[in-house]
């Protein structure tokens, strides 16, 4: 069983897809980074505000007997924007990298076929002449 996990484990495919794991574990944070650093405050900007932090109240809270505020309850629609954002650039990125990686890919070449030999016609009629001698 050992010996299968091995084999398993070092399969071309696996590696190939543990690195792609890593690589684009890595590339989101780049990207959470792009978002949430550039394009989150020039958003920001148009709604004079920070874009990250938009929300709306949909419930009042209490004051607590220390004096804050609970129980209050927002819609964080900045967040699920940005969050959005965050993927349609990576989803696009990797659109890009995939159509690279595809053109770079030498185009298959057409296997050869078979070279043509006498039709099964052609064979049993030969068969059939060589049983009449």
């Amino acid at each position: 069983m050992l010996k299968e996990f091995k084999e398993f484990a070092m399969k071309g495919n696996l590696i190939d897809i543990a690195v792609g794991f890593v690589m684009g574990a890595a590339f989101k944070e780049v990207v959470t980074s792009f978002t949430g650093g550039i394009v989150s405050p020039l958003i920001g900007l148009l709604f004079d505000t920070d874009f990250k932090d938009l929300k709306m109240k949909l419930k009042d809270g209490t004051l607590n007997d220390a004096g804050e505020m609970v129980g209050e309850v927002y819609l964080e629609h900045g967040q699920f924007i940005t969050n959005v954002l965050d993927f349609i650039i990576v989803a696009f990125i990797m659109f890009l990298v995939v159509k690279g990686v595809n053109k770079l890919k030498k185009k298959e070449e057409p296997a050869e076929e078979a070279p043509a030999g006498p039709s099964q016609e052609d064979l049993l009629a030969e068969i059939r002449d060589l049983l009449k001698k």
